[in-house]
């Protein structure tokens, strides 16, 4: 059975509608998959008849940032029930706060002279309410400020870079409480991506798990090989189940395509046994 338990379509930053998506995960091999848009559950229905059509066990999901310590961090939510009113309630206000970000980062871009990025960046968005720092990037693509989305991210939207602002997200105790009232399990997202000490991420991973978090991205588009047997080996520390995925947000755009998703490293429990 082939996994991919992270992915993204058009009702958040992917590329691809939930139908589409569905279809090239399909043809990509993929038994089992898990759509996680950003802060928003509305394209799991058409995710969930596509994937009726095709025969695809889908996996309702839904990744959320989180403000832990002053970092970004993002946790993803595994068979989550997208009716339950809390979580539906909590992604609507995290999406009002996206709004309030967007036009932040538009001034801040505007501040180092490139005019007109929110409106750029809206072009790129299927869904108003969730303009991404991925829509700006494809933009600025466009605009031709960098060679492709990676390196917009490095050059302009990461901390430090001119079009990068803090946000005030919810914090890691809400989040992993929402995931949890909604049936759901909490996964911490490609946690190599966060820039953490060796402290820090022992914090992390205890608190993690004193709320009831319960797994962790041990293989995912943005970790090297290296990465797999490191955040494998925290997984075995913690007692946290390993999950895998591509995080696709589109052709040709990422590191991973749909499904190309190595097998875990040996000594893993993987976070579908309990699926």
């Amino acid at each position: 059975m082939r996994h991919d338990l992270h992915c993204h379509s058009t009702c958040s930053d992917g590329m691809l509608s939930p139908a589409d998506l569905v279809e090239r995960a399909v043809l990509r091999g993929v038994d089992v998959l898990a759509l996680t848009d950003h802060d928003e559950l509305k394209g799991l229905t058409a995710a969930r008849e596509a994937a009726g059509r095709w025969g695809l066990r889908l996996i309702d999901g839904v990744e959320i940032s989180v403000l832990w310590e002053e970092i970004t961090l993002h946790i993803v939510g595994l068979a989550v029930d997208p009716q339950h009113e809390a979580l539906a309630r909590g992604l609507a206000e995290v999406r009002a706060g996206r709004e309030s970000r967007a036009q932040r980062i538009a001034q801040s871009l505007a501040n180092c002279g490139i005019q007109g990025a929110l409106e750029g960046a809206r072009r790129h968005a299927k869904n108003p309410e969730l303009v991404s720092r991925a829509h700006f990037a494809r933009h600025l693509v466009d605009a031709g400020h960098a060679s492709d989305t990676n390196a917009v991210f490095r050059k302009f939207l990461t901390p430090g870079k001119p079009g990068y602002v803090p946000h005030q997200w919810p914090s890691l105790a809400q989040v992993i409480e929402w995931i949890h009232g909604a049936g759901g399990l909490a996964v911490i997202a490609h946690p190599g991506r966060y820039d953490l000490g060796t402290a820090q991420c022992d914090r992390l991973l205890g608190e993690f798990v004193e709320r009831g978090g319960r797994s962790v991205e041990v293989v995912t588009g943005s970790h090297a090989p290296d990465e797999y047997v490191t955040w494998a080996r925290h997984a075995r520390r913690f007692g946290l189940l390993a999950s895998a995925g591509s995080d696709f947000h589109g052709p040709g755009e990422g590191y991973r395509d749909l499904g190309n998703v190595p097998a875990l490293p040996a000594g893993c429990e993987p976070v579908w046994s309990q699926f």
